[in-house]
Formats: structure tokens, sequence, C-alpha cells
């Protein structure tokens, strides 16, 4: 029900009426009004009080059968009569208005006739079985769906879970949204005599909420004129501030858009290409923005300029046109037809100057996408039409819902409580632009800018996503918390371990409510330990270094492998190594690990020893830059060798265990192992191992990086030591 709404025939601080869209004037509600109150016309023809709204609808639907229309106004005003607004005119107004603008936007006759009755079960004693017999389960399920939204009043305490179930009932039919929208744009503009206070709330609802929802609709008709009605009772000085601007402008004369558009036209008309080139005035808000943007507002700021083609072809080619007869501003173009926003949205946006330094903005869509463009998912019709694919008795399938509207029903079902959805619904609409990313197996994604590889794992995953150990972001590894960009190709992993678990840091990478509400309700059912009861390893080792020493210890065969300390690259002993230095001892060199057969080269250091390098260290080239000489080195008969391998993994659960198993599945002994703390959820690795024969070195490597989470093994190349 419509409480709020007041006299619109009352002059208000609130209403813009000096810059409104070209279109029909406002029809004068009161005498609408009056007319209702003559009763139903003949059943043979429609009643004057529903002839605008006829009309707007024939001029989008010239085949409509206007029966049901008819039919819905007779019980609306028989069921409504008696009752009065708040201003003393009738009630009847009120859902003639609404159904006026849905008609005006080119919703189909059961919108239409939905909006005629969407106050009669709430407010009447017109109940849902009487609306289904008389005008079927399309139109009764359009009302109850708008019906639930009026249960709850807009106090602060109820908004959130009335706005709960407003997007229940919009992912089920958008069209429900769409009447509700009508509903509030109509009581915004009757809003002027209510108290201010009043007034205040129901604009911040309408800002916070319903006008981000107009815009992810595409409803850009509405929502624009929302803004500007919040914008005139939230901060009426800059609203009056704009008006000025727009009434100074047009008192100027001369204004520089029409000889834009007159140029424009002679383009493209030398050029045969068919066009309307109109000028689009900026609404208040935009002017306001362009006003803050740019400081001194000029003539050509005011407005846009619109070029409206029949083809798609002819938009890039009104496009080439102007670019080349014309100076491009060429940091303005957009192509939103290669890449339609995510509401549905499309046009080329540039923009051309003048030699006087006059710039205009021109939007080039075909009269399809500017229907669209004004009117959004009101302008798709009616997307449910039966037929042999219906879904199950109780379910339905919207194919023009869009992806952001499927991912907020999914989480918000999740959400642990109303403050938690109240909160996370505005952060996401507060997210205005989407990306869509691709899946190796062609699938796509969309998710709001700024997404990160977190977020992809729940959208494509939900809860399972826990195990999400690492992705691949255009075939190159990276970490979770890599912010994607439009067009790029994900691909998961995914670990093997059932137990697997997300961690505490994901919540600082986590930019959509799914993946957020996930990862927080797993973090609330398992609470970390405290300090006291953290394992040394932290929890990225899972607790296994002393499990680890235990078992290796215990081993006689291990010779003392559990010995976790960190071991830096110093050098060590190399008992296969001859040099052909007499009396000098050999060290291998900790910053290449060589292993035969490995070229090698030695340099003399303190002590008479010599360090053996294999001839591609780094190290080399320094040594040789400082003067020293080389030593002629070369393996022995024995093919023992100790080898330092780095291996760096995503970090999860029993990791070190696998790791440490398949070393010792190759009968490999560990001399010494450390494991650093987990960075953005990588974990390095470094193993200082004894081989019985360095031909094992390429299997073990390799059996290394078959363990999951493992994504490289390498020889160790510590820099640092190379200058020993």
């Amino acid at each position: 029900m419509s409480a709020e709404a007041t006299n619109p025939a009352t002059p208000g601080p609130v209403t813009p009426g000096v810059y409104r869209r070209k279109g029909r004037p406002r029809i004068d509600l009161r005498r609408l009004g009056r007319a209702a109150l003559l009763g139903p016309a003949a059943r043979d023809r429609l009643p004057d009080a529903i002839g605008h709204v006829a009309e707007a609808h024939r001029a989008h639907h010239p085949d409509a059968d206007l029966e049901p229309l008819r039919r819905a106004y007779v019980l609306a005003e028989s069921s409504h009569r008696g009752q009065m607004r708040k201003s003393g005119e009738p009630y009847i107004t009120h859902p003639l208005a609404v159904t006026l603008i849905l008609a005006e936007l080119g919703a189909e006759t059961t919108t239409l006739t939905a909006s005629l009755l969407h106050d009669t079960v709430e407010d009447t004693e017109v109940t849902l079985d009487q609306v289904r017999a008389e005008f079927g389960e399309e139109v009764c399920y359009l009302v109850d769906g708008v019906t639930k939204l009026e249960k709850v009043d807009y106090g602060a305490a109820a908004e959130p879970e009335t706005f709960r179930k407003m997007l229940v009932a919009t992912g089920n039919d958008v069209r429900v949204m769409s009447i509700k929208l009508a509903d509030r744009l109509h009581n915004m503009r009757t809003l002027g005599v209510m108290r201010k206070e009043k007034q205040e709330r129901i604009a911040k609802v309408t800002r916070d909420v319903l006008i981000p929802l107009a815009e992810r609709l595409g409803v850009q008709a509405l929502k624009t004129e929302l803004e500007d009605l919040v914008f005139a009772i939230l901060h009426p000085e800059e609203y009056e501030h704009t008006r000025e601007l727009i009434v100074d402008n047009a008192a100027h004369g001369g204004d520089p858009l029409t000889e834009i558009v007159e140029n424009v036209r002679t383009v493209l008309r030398e050029a045969g290409l068919q066009a309307e080139v109109l000028i689009r005035p900026r609404h208040f808000v935009s002017v306001h923005r362009v006003s803050r943007k740019r400081g001194r507002m000029r003539g050509s700021d005011f407005g846009r300029l619109l070029v409206l083609v029949n083809e798609d072809a002819d938009c890039y080619g009104v496009l080439g046109e102007l670019h080349t007869c014309l100076t491009p501003v060429v940091s303005e173009f957009k192509d939103f037809i290669a890449v339609p926003k995510f509401n549905l949205y499309q046009s080329l946006h540039t923009a051309v100057a003048r030699e006087d330094g006059e710039v205009a903005e021109v939007l080039i869509r075909t009269h399809q996408m500017h229907k669209v463009a004004e009117a959004g998912v009101i302008a798709l019709g009616n997307p449910y039409t039966p037929g042999a694919d219906d879904p199950a008795e109780g379910e339905r399938a919207d194919p023009t819902r869009p992806g952001w509207l499927s991912r907020l029903l999914d989480w918000q079902e999740a959400a642990p409580d109303t403050d938690t959805f109240w909160s996370t619904l505005r952060e996401d609409l507060a997210q205005d632009r989407e990306i869509t990313v691709f899946r190796p197996d062609g699938g796509a994604l969309g998710l709001p800018e700024g997404a990160s590889c977190v977020d992809a794992a729940y959208a494509q995953y939900g809860e399972d996503a826990h195990a999400c150990i690492g992705a691949r972001v255009n075939g190159r590894l990276a970490t979770l918390s890599t912010v994607l960009k439009d067009g790029d190709t994900v691909q998961l992993l995914m670990g093997q371990d059932p137990a697997s678990e997300p961690s505490r840091e994901w919540l600082e990478h986590a930019h959509t409510p799914a993946a957020r509400i996930a990862i927080q309700r797993w973090l609330a059912a398992h609470p970390s330990p405290s300090p006291s009861e953290e394992p040394a390893d932290g929890p990225a080792t899972d607790g296994f270094a002393e499990r680890f020493a235990e078992r290796f210890a215990a081993d006689p065969a291990a010779e003392g492998a559990a010995r976790f300390a960190p071991e830096g690259p110093a050098a060590r002993p190399a008992a296969n190594a001859v040099v052909d230095q007499p009396g000098a001892s050999v060290r291998l060199a900790g910053c290449c690990t060589p292993v035969p057969p490995d070229e090698i080269t030695g340099f003399a250091v303190r002590g008479g020893v010599v360090t053996v390098h294999r001839v591609e260290c780094a190290g080399v080239a320094r040594m040789k830059s400082v003067g020293r000489g080389e030593v002629g080195v070369r393996w022995g008969d024995t093919t023992e060798c100790r080898v330092t391998l780095v291996a760096e993994s995503f970090g999860r659960p029993h990791l070190l265990a696998d790791l440490t198993e398949a070393i010792a599945v190759q009968g490999v002994a560990i001399v010494s192992a450390t494991v650093e703390p987990p960075s953005q959820q990588r974990v390095r690795h470094t193993y200082t191992l004894q081989l019985p024969d360095a031909a094992h070195l390429p299997a073990l490597m390799r059996a290394m990086r078959n363990v999951p989470g493992v994504f490289d093994v390498s020889r160790a190349q510590h820099q640092a030591a190379a200058a020993q």
C-alpha cells in the first residue's frame, strides 16, 4: 500500500519539474480520480480513466488485447471505491499512475494488469483466489509477489527483512520488482507534504537499495528520476544550485549542442547513413556530477548527443564517420556493444570536439538498444511462455534474470542473520560494474569488478571451494588473492583432501558476498585455537613437524633425517668431487647444489678449501668478476650425492606429510628440512637430501611434483651465499 503518497497537485519543493525527459506530459491525476468515480464504462469499451494507459500500451504493443486491462480496472476501481489518499483524492489514482509509468516503458499486458491490481489483495476484500480465477495464474503470482513486499513497513528494523523478501520475489519474477519500482517512483513524486523526517527516511532507503536495483535491472528511466527526487530531498541546497545552473544555461541561448547536432547530421547524411540524431539532456544528478568534476560548466556539458540507427553494424559506421570528420576525444571511447554491461545496457560512447574547445559526448545505439537502455528488463516482455520444456510445478526459470541477481539470491539464503544480510546487500549494490571470466571448459562466471580467485572459486563451487589450493589465470599459476580482469581465463586447482579448510586470510581477498559469507560460516564453526594451542609449525604444517621427527628418528634408514633445523646455503662436504689441486679439501657450494652429472667448476676460498659450483651458477660470474681464478674439478667414481631441493606449494593440511612420504618412497634420506611460514597461501619447503645415486634425481623431483598442492620443485639457488 502506498500510504506515503500525497496530493500530486500540491506544489512542493521536492519535485524537479524544470528539466524533464521529452515525452508525454504528466497526467492530471485529480481528473483521473473524478473519472474513476463515474463508475465503469460499458462492457464493450474501455473506461475513460485508463485511456492514457491504453494509448501508451498500444504505442509499444499495437496488437495487445486490452480486455484484461478493462476488467482489472473495473475490479480495482470498485474494490478501492471509498478509499482516499492522504491528499483526499480517490485511491484508484495511485494504481492508475503506477500502471501508466510501466505502460510508457513498454511493459506487456500481464504486468500492467497486475499493476492495476497490486494493492487490491492487501487493502481491499479481494482475495488471491479471486484474482487467480479472474485473471489467471500469472497475474495472481505477480500480485502476490508485490503484496508480500508490502506486508512489512519500512521501519528501521524492518527494512532488511522487507528487502530480503523483495529480492526473493524479484528472483522468481523480475516483473515483481518492475511494479515495485514504479510504485516507489509515484510515491516519491507525491511525497511533498509528508513530514521532513519521513521524507528523508524514505529517500535514504530509495537511494541505498531501490536505485541500485533499478540500475541493475537496467531501468534507467526510473533510476534517473528516482535519483533526482532523492537528490532534492536529501541535498536541497545542491539541488537548488544545480537547478539554477540549468535555468541559466537555458536562458543564454545559442546552445552549442544544437550546432554540433547539425554538423553530425550533415556528416551522416553525406555518408549515406540513416540515423536519428537527438539532444539528450542530462538529469539533475548528472549535471551535479559533471559540475563537481569539471568545475565551470560549458554549454555542451548540459546534455549529450544520442544517435539512433537500425542495425548493429550502423553503430560502428556512425562511429567511423564521426571520428573521421570530427575531432575525437579518444579517451572517452567505450564499446558496450561488444561487451555489454551486466544490466543489459549496450551502446557506443565517444566524444567529439569543436575548434572552440566545446566537447560533446555522443551515445550511438540501435533503436532496440535504446529501448532496453531505458526500460531494461521491462522491455524484454514476458519471459515465462508455457511450453514443453517448462520446469516442474512450483519451479520457475527466468532466462532474463541477470547474473548478479542469481548470485544475490544464492548468498542471501546463506546469510546467517538479518544484519549480515543488510550490510552485505548494501556492499553488493555498491558495486556498479561486472566482469566476465571464463573457465577452461568454456563456461563463464559473472563477477563484480575487483573480484579475486577466491571469489571465482566460491562462485563456481560454492562451499566446496574450501578445498581450493590455487589457480591458473590465463595459463599461469596465480595466488588466490589475484584480482581478476574482464576476459581472464581461470582454472581453479582443487585439493583432494576432504578435510581441506579455508584460511582466515581469504577474507582479505574475498570481494563477493557469497565468498565472504561461506568463509565466515566455516570460521565460526571451526574456531581458531588459542596461541598456547597453536602448533609451532603453524596451521600450514598441521602440527606434523613433531610427528615427522618421531617417525624418522625411529627409522634406522632415515639416518637422522628428522632434524628440522634452519639450514642456510653454507657449503657442504662432497666426497665424490675430485680437485686437481693436491692437498685441497672440496666442498659443494650451497648456492647451486651441484650433483653428478652437472658440469662443474671450482674456486679456492679461505682455509685451503675449494668450493664446487655448477657452471651456470650466478656465483661463478661473481667469482670471476672479483678476479678469483678457477680450479679444475671433476666428479669421482662414487654416484652417491647430496642435493638441496626447493618445493613450492599451496598451503593445505597434511602437505608436509605427503611430501616427506613421497621422498621416502624414492629411497632418499632427508638430512634436513625447513618450512617457511605461509605467504598468500603459498608455502616454501627446502629439503637437503642424500641420494644413493645422482641418476635418481629426476625421478625424485617428478615424485615431489606429483604431490597434490605442489606446483614446482627446483634445485636450490641461494644468491646470498654465492660470493663465498
